[in-house]
């Protein structure tokens, strides 16, 4: 199985599955003399870890960091760092219901035909548990990149949609609630919502909106190495995300281009920001903001009609402890994608390589 590697110069290689003994990664490229905090990178997990609050999936994990290799004396030696998350909550006998049968849409079907084998526990391979090795390589970056500053925050759940532009929001609000978002009213609303999907065993989409701050001119390319189509897909390969925007994104095509244009002031900044912090590919030291959206988690605690390995149609039911909406534990998870993609492209403007 290929494509288990992000990143050019700053990079990341991840493994595990989701009841496996442990998953984990290796960071290779990140530079040598950087003061890493450990206590920040498990606070990321911490933020991204199951049965955090009632309205997320019940499984137990510590979720604890092991970093194996590439820090000595609190600073990155330039070396692979090397580290681990071991799995302990594991429930196995949860998913053998699902051994012979194909859960709808989830990756059950693809993976038997494309590999002719499959890891039914929890989804293997394809399981959003492999994104807590993301999170701690995103947290890797975010102190690599130091000025940069990189929020998330939930915009969006089910209908329940935030009209606050993030300027009007206080980012140190994002924490205060168990839905992450930054506008307490709303956070609440959501909140109540999640936890009567739940009850229905049913689940719920949302969007997440990320605003990345201190971003230097100059990072990206204007060809195929556009700094958002890179953004793109980094938010892409995350589970459940559905479709990402930058900028004024699917709003943009309603305004005319008097509009939609974004004047300079003398220092070379915008007035209005509709270009999203990045132009022709480049950014250009505002803001960079985009949305991500994500689906209904696939796997619903009711009766389905579905097939078996022999085409046969079979009902089945979901079992196990699952997320009735996955974004408020996904804030940590983009940005951690943005910070391995902003990192990666500070290195190879460094490096003359984009």
């Amino acid at each position: 199985m290929a494509g288990n590697t992000f990143g050019q110069l700053f990079r990341l290689v991840s493994f595990g599955e989701s009841h496996g003994k442990a998953i984990g990664g290796v960071v290779d490229g990140c530079p040598a003399g950087i003061e890493l905090d450990v206590e920040k990178i498990q606070l990321d997990l911490e933020r991204r870890k199951p049965g955090q609050s009632k309205i997320v999936t019940q499984r137990k994990e510590p979720d604890t960091v092991e970093i194996y290799s590439g820090l000595f004396e609190g600073k990155t030696t330039g070396t692979p760092i090397g580290f681990l998350i071991h799995n302990t909550n594991q429930k196995s006998k949860d998913y053998s219901h699902i051994k012979d049968s194909y859960r709808p849409s989830h990756a059950d079907y693809v993976y038997d035909k494309k590999y002719g084998f499959r890891d039914y526990r929890g989804g293997g391979r394809s399981s959003a548990r492999e994104t807590a090795s993301r999170v701690v390589a995103g947290a890797i970056a975010k102190q690599f990149l130091k000025e940069v500053k990189i929020n998330a925050y939930v915009s969006q759940v089910g209908e329940l949609k935030l009209d606050e532009h993030y300027q009007e929001l206080d980012f140190s609000l994002i924490e205060s609630n168990p839905v992450r978002c930054p506008h307490p009213e709303m956070a609440q609303h959501m909140e109540e919502y999640i936890k009567t999907i739940k009850k229905e065993g049913d689940t719920i989409g949302g969007v997440i909106t990320c605003v990345v701050q201190n971003v230097p001119v100059g990072l990206g390319e204007p060809v195929f190495d556009k700094l958002h189509a890179k953004l793109g897909q980094a938010m892409l390969s995350i589970n459940a995300v559905k479709g990402f925007e930058y900028g004024s994104g699917f709003n943009g095509v309603t305004m005319k281009g008097s509009q939609h244009n974004d004047t300079y002031n003398p220092d070379g900044s915008t007035q209005t920001n509709h270009s999203g912090g990045v132009q022709g590919g480049i950014t250009n030291g505002m803001d960079i903001y985009f949305n991500v959206a994500f689906k209904p988690v696939a796997t619903v605690l009711q009766a389905y009609d579905t097939i078996n390995k022999a085409g046969e149609k079979v009902t089945a039911q979901g079992k196990g402890r699952h997320d009735p909406c996955v974004v408020p534990r996904a804030v940590p998870i983009v940005e951690a994608m943005a910070a391995l993609v902003l990192a990666d492209y500070s290195l190879l403007v460094r490096t003359n390589r984009l």
